[in-house]
């Protein structure tokens, strides 16, 4: 499928269509992602997702435009959130990169881990997962929350590009810091 078709597709589906479709697809590889992709919301699964979604990435004052990563080795790499800010573009949301087990069906997704970073993102436990839909094309599912419960809901989300070079690496990255069950809890129990 070419890239419009895909990104038309994922479109169309509701949340509980997308997170099925997710669990068929394969993660890309860390050397593949590389550079900004545009950024968009799709489906929600409800109304608070919707609300929360809409003021955090599509605030008219602070538009989110896009993702952007870099590989710094094999197994891993940095990345952050691109919004357009009072007609600025600004880098925000430092995250780390890395193939893990997914938390819906512990299959490989390639997994932004915001927590290894001082930012919202991380104090709110944000973690993302990504999978090729099409070539160009990726379906993610963003994850936030304090509790288990808050963080298995998916918040599905499209990339597309890359679209432009990464801008370089932004963010104080947290002590010694290593992923534990709240951002890697791999699949559900």
């Amino acid at each position: 499928m070419d890239t419009d078709n895909a990104a038309a597709e994922l479109r169309r589906l509701d949340t509980s269509e997308l997170l099925a479709l997710f669990t068929d697809l394969e993660a890309p590889t860390i050397a593949e992602i590389d550079g900004e992709y545009t950024a968009a919301l799709l489906a929600q699964p409800n109304l608070f997702a919707m609300v929360t979604g809409k003021v955090a990435v599509a605030n008219p004052l602070g538009p989110w435009l896009c993702k952007a990563f870099r590989p710094v080795d094999a197994n891993g790499g940095r990345g952050y959130n691109t919004f357009r800010e009072f007609g600025r573009v600004r880098q925000r949301y430092p995250m780390r990169t890395l193939i893990a087990p997914s938390r819906y069906d512990g299959a490989p997704a390639y997994t932004l881990v915001y927590r290894a970073y001082t930012s919202m993102c991380g104090s709110i436990h944000m973690v993302d997962e990504l999978r090729r839909a099409a070539p160009g094309v990726y379906l993610g599912m963003g994850t936030w929350g304090f509790t288990d419960a808050q963080r298995r809901v998916p918040r599905p989300f499209l990339l597309t590009g890359p679209v432009g070079e990464y801008r370089g690496d932004i963010g104080t990255a947290r002590p010694d810091f290593t992923p534990g069950p709240r951002e890697l809890p791999g699949p559900p129990a």
